[in-house]
């Protein structure tokens, strides 16, 4: 019969006949969750996770921008310009948003006086942000037409009023772009807060 009253490597000692070495199956159990647990804390706190939209405090950088982020100032946009596209960019992890286009933004800035008042809360200085993602079947919204003040879908020529909340004038979508609400700081665009509404196209 085995000795079970010590193992080698072991200080001395008296051991049930039901010790092991081994964890039990609660122990491991445990074990597992306590894994699984610091995994999702890891995922969670990790900068770039996935699908992060914009928040509070993030800055906004170019469309195309890769590495060494430069965050976008208010002189940037030009007045009566084009539009620029952008991604919001984490000031705490330095991380761009980037990782899904339901957070490209689209950026146009006019005169104060011409946004209506809604929408004149939400600029900076004139600057306005918008989903560059159109409401009706998630197609790219960038194309600027002066003669009707709307940012046109090329997909479905969906029609959207910027200086009006971006609201539909047009085509077969019939939701407004999501706005994102912007401050100035230090000469920099700040997002001050969420979407108003989900991005992404709705048919």
């Amino acid at each position: 019969m085995t000795d079970r009253s010590a193992c080698a490597g072991c200080p001395s000692r008296a051991m049930p006949a039901n010790d092991s070495h081994e964890p039990d199956s609660t122990s491991r159990r445990r074990l597992l969750q306590a894994s699984a647990g610091l995994a999702a804390g890891i995922a969670t706190l990790s900068p770039g996770l996935a699908f992060a939209r914009p928040a509070a405090g993030d800055r906004l950088v170019l469309e195309d921008t890769e590495t060494n982020p430069v965050p976008l100032r208010l002189q940037d946009i030009p007045l009566a310009g084009k539009p620029v596209l952008a991604f919001p960019f984490s000031a705490a992890t330095k991380a761009i948003k980037n990782d899904s286009r339901l957070n490209k933004i689209v950026l146009m800035r006019f005169a104060e006086a011409d946004l209506d008042e809604e929408t004149r809360k939400r600029s900076a200085k004139g600057v306005v942000a918008y989903s560059a993602i159109c409401t009706h079947q998630a197609c790219d919204v960038k194309t600027w037409v002066a003669k009707d003040k709307a940012l046109v879908c090329f997909c479905h020529s969906s029609q959207f009023l910027l200086l009006e909340s971006a609201k539909v004038s047009g085509g077969p979508a019939t939701r407004a772009l999501p706005a994102l609400p912007l401050s100035e700081e230090g000469g920099q665009l700040v997002v001050t807060g969420p979407f108003t509404g989900k991005p992404g196209g709705t048919a």
